[in-house]
């Protein structure tokens, strides 16, 4: 196999556009050593842009993350174009403009007659077809994605985006040259969203469509995402800190490019924040309010109960296996049964206790369902989900258990999947779906999600750890009872959870 090397140090990028996206790319090729000519269409924002890069370089200092002399000879290296000819030497051209295809063509139809034919051109877009923008060259060969994270200098993910056509080499290049820079590059077809913004999307429409079915409020299942699923926010406020407008439109793009797939059906709750001018911290308000004074609501917290001093398990739990041994060091005592028998946790009074699988307790006699944790053993609340034909006793047995193993628990209405469980679900079904297209591998997946969302685990990691089948079962049960599509498991995912047992990545 051929070795692409990177861009030579010496060689010189050009960055195209000079927002927080263009000046924080200016700066990594900056700090990597290469000459940066920086071009913005709008008279006098390039030298603007230069003067704050400049000025975070001095912060860097500052901070004791820069050299003195390293900064000296960075901002030497900076040169401000206020003509486009000006890039003409450049081996790497970055543009960061507009999300609009037409404005990008015409850039790039531009470039090309400035500079070499060996000339790297990249966009920064997150929305827009590569395919497309590359589609009014004259060389589309060595066009490329190079999708940076906000901000640019902190964030280790690149998504190296092939478009339809695109030169191995080319991408190799880019790939290369992003190492180079100390960030972690993951390489990815065009499609809708890239890499990132495809598969994220259950993480915020499952949490919005629960709170859309009165299963829970914005606190409640923010909480249960954090300390029952690992997730470091929830996804109301994160789509705060976002902004709904941006969320939205992310979300918008990627179901209209996907043919108005169900499975990216945007959210009108959030859609609705959006038509309101709420859209987040930076309005003041949106799910939450930022006001100065403003109380931030609390999760809903079950009051103390009693634990139940045995339950009789049937079967190993599959994914909640690890639930016994947390029983058992709690004091309870745990009475085994035919694994056959089912699932489940029989509790003193009769009712039982099983984990999300789809299905809702107003189906069954006097069942409470629990919600998938990470980690058992670390999560420190658990929800639970029960209809209003669920028994009394049931209800305040199933919540004195968990109390018991040190969690706190929250009781959320009668929603099929839950909370965590869905939402995983369906993140393992997206990931699936993408590997079995060739939008990208199953590591590469495994760490954009990592690095660009700050998953705790990616989803085909999470898809190891749990049963094989466990996510083809779940949305299986939740497409009976919402069969608009939405939850049909794919057929990369149904291939999984039927396939040979000696296959590695059945799940």
């Amino acid at each position: 196999m051929t070795v692409i090397d990177a861009i030579e140090q010496s060689r010189t990028v050009a960055v195209v556009g000079t927002g927080t996206m263009g000046q924080g790319i200016a700066q990594i090729a900056l700090v990597a050593g290469h000459p940066v000519r920086l071009h913005d269409a709008v008279p006098g924002r390039t030298q603007q842009a230069a003067e704050a890069i400049v000025a975070r370089l001095d912060r860097l200092v500052e901070k004791g993350r820069l050299d003195g002399a390293d900064r000296d000879a960075a901002a030497a290296r900076l040169h401000p174009a206020a003509d486009l000819a000006e890039l003409a030497d450049s081996a790497l051209v970055v543009e960061a403009i507009l999300e609009q295809l037409q404005v990008k063509q015409e850039l790039f139809t531009a470039l090309e007659k400035i500079v070499s034919d060996d000339c790297l051109l990249a966009t920064n877009t997150s929305s827009l077809s590569v395919t497309a923008i590359a589609g009014a060259l004259r060389v589309p060969g060595r066009f490329v994605g190079l999708h940076f994270f906000n901000p640019a200098p902190l964030l280790p993910l690149v998504e190296v985006v092939s478009g339809f056509a695109t030169d191995e080499a080319a991408a190799a290049r880019a790939y290369a040259t992003a190492a180079a820079w100390g960030k972690t590059p993951v390489r990815c077809a065009d499609t809708p969203g890239f890499i990132v913004n495809r598969i994220a999307r259950p993480f915020y429409a499952e949490a919005f469509a629960v709170h859309e079915e009165r299963g829970a409020d914005p606190a409640t299942i923010d909480a249960v995402l954090r300390e029952c699923g690992g997730f470091r926010m929830g996804p109301f406020e994160l789509t705060d800190l976002i902004g709904h407008d941006v969320n939205e439109a992310v979300t918008h793009s990627v179901w209209e490019a996907l043919f108005r797939s169900p499975k990216f059906l945007p959210s009108l709750p959030q859609h609705k924040l959006v038509e309101a001018g709420l859209l987040g911290r930076k309005s003041g308000r949106g799910w939450y309010d930022y006001a100065d004074g403003a109380v931030r609501p609390e999760p809903h917290t079950a009051a103390p109960a009693a634990p139940p001093e045995y339950v009789i398990a049937e079967g190993e739990l599959g994914a909640a296996a690890g639930l016994l041994p947390l029983l058992r060091e709690a004091g309870i005592t745990v009475r085994q049964e035919d694994e056959d028998k089912g699932t489940r946790l029989v509790l003193p009074g009769g009712g039982q206790l099983a984990l999300a699988d789809g299905q809702t307790s107003v189906e069954f006699r006097d069942v409470v369902y629990f919600d998938l944790a990470l980690d058992y053993r670390a999560a420190t609340r658990i929800a639970l989900s029960a209809s209003p034909d669920t028994s009394e006793r049931t209800v305040e047995e199933a919540i004195g258990l968990f109390q018991a193993l040190g969690k706190q628990v929250s009781v959320i209405g009668d929603v099929p999947g839950m909370i965590v469980a869905r939402t995983v679900a369906m993140l393992i079904d997206l990931a699936a779906d993408a590997v079995e297209k060739g939008v990208a591998t199953e590591d590469d997946i495994d760490t954009a999600m990592r690095l660009g969302v700050n998953y705790p685990v990616g989803p085909v990691e999470w898809s190891r750890r749990l049963p094989r089948g466990w996510a083809h079962g779940l949305l299986q049960e939740l497409h009976e009872r919402c069969p608009a599509g939405r939850y049909a498991p794919s057929l990369a995912l149904y291939k999984r959870a039927f396939a040979d047992d000696g296959t590695e990545a059945a799940r």
